[in-house]
């Protein structure tokens, strides 16, 4: 089990913002105490943070777009800008590899994912390698950094590659993990033993298990719907509108209690939904689905894995949702944030 307390920081999209929140999961009831909110580059919807270093690396729109680098004071929760570099396209995702001294991004927009080196005081450098995969929107790392999946909502697959600590890429044998005709993936995770990956898609609203070996190949084992499936959502596809249609829209999935569990978030009936995960890695059907933030688009679980804490691009609060031993849902707090709130990731104090 995790730390109690920690640092949560929450990307507000609409105000260009980030905010910083202490939460106490220790505390009876849990809290969450909203400490600062930073000004950020425009737009951010994403970023990633170097724990070891205390860096933020945040993804601007702009005009150009931009990554922007910021120091976290851990005792005010405050932002400090400290570099800017401009990239070909808006970052839908970041994650650091090898220790920090890489930046991962995928760009849905620019339907392509790069590895930045990342320099002296966290100065993110020209881009050492660059792979096209239509509205890229995730990428995830395994084997200490030396896997990375490029998840390609447009192409219905996961690309498969060998990361060097050079920063190159090599496509691995083969170089593509099916997921289903038309599900649109979309958020990737690995479980604690990276024996298994989970997918969550868009347009289906279904958690795809892979199972993944040792060469770091994935192989497509599974499907369970992790939506309400009794509010009358249909299937929706690239170019929709789910909010005038009525379509499901998946979005983010992590795991909890110890991996037993596999939250999945979805934007029309915004729900949260808990389903079981077997010994093998298999899922079953959800064994909980509740209300929650609305539109909640990104959502992170806390390094005591017993708590979510879930953000709405409709909303302009964060739920924090505790995960019981059954997997059963319940609200426990919620805080103001900002506008467009729509990712999270946090720091162990």
């Amino acid at each position: 089990m995790g730390a109690m307390t920690e640092l949560v920081l929450v990307a507000n999209a609409a105000d260009s913002t980030i905010s910083t929140f202490r939460v106490d999961t220790a505390a009876q009831p849990p809290t969450l105490e909203r400490l600062a909110v930073s000004e950020v580059g425009e737009g951010c919807g994403t970023f990633a943070i170097d724990a070891d270093r205390d860096l933020v690396y945040a993804a601007a729109k702009g005009d150009p777009p931009g990554i922007d680098v910021f120091a976290l004071d851990r005792e005010t929760g405050r932002l400090e800008h400290l570099d800017h570099t401009d990239v070909e396209g808006s970052m839908s995702y970041l994650a650091l590899a090898h220790g920090g001294s890489l930046l991962v991004g995928a760009s849905y927009g620019g339907g392509n994912a790069q590895v930045f080196p990342v320099g002296d005081e966290g100065h993110v450098e020209e881009p050492t390698a660059q792979v096209h995969w239509p509205n890229a929107h995730c990428v995830a790392l395994a084997g200490d950094g030396r896997h990375l999946y490029v998840v390609s909502l447009g192409a219905d697959v996961v690309a498969q590659y060998s990361l060097s600590p050079g920063g190159g890429l090599t496509p691995l044998v083969p170089p593509t993990a099916q997921a289903p005709d038309g599900s649109g993936p979309r958020h990737l995770v690995l479980d604690a033993d990276e024996e298994h990956a989970y997918v969550m898609t868009e347009f289906s609203g279904e958690a795809l298990t892979y199972a993944r070996d040792a060469s770091g190949d994935l192989t497509l084992s599974g499907s369970v719907p992790a939506y309400a499936q009794d509010r009358g959502l249909r299937h929706s596809e690239l170019g929709a509108d789910p909010v005038e249609g009525h379509l499901i829209w998946g979005a983010d999935l992590h795991l909890a209690r110890q991996g037993t569990y596999l939250l999945a978030s979805e934007r029309s009936e915004s729900t949260l939904a808990s389903l079981p995960v077997a010994p093998d890695g298999s899922l079953g059907e959800a064994v909980s689905i509740v209300g929650t933030v609305a539109q909640p688009r990104g959502f992170l679980v806390l390094s005591d894995d017993r708590y979510a804490l879930v953000t709405g691009e409709q909303d302009t609060a964060v739920a924090l949702v505790a995960v019981d031993e059954a997997g059963l849902l319940m609200e426990v707090a919620r805080a103001e944030t900002g506008n467009g709130a729509n990712w999270a990731r946090s720091v162990q104090l």
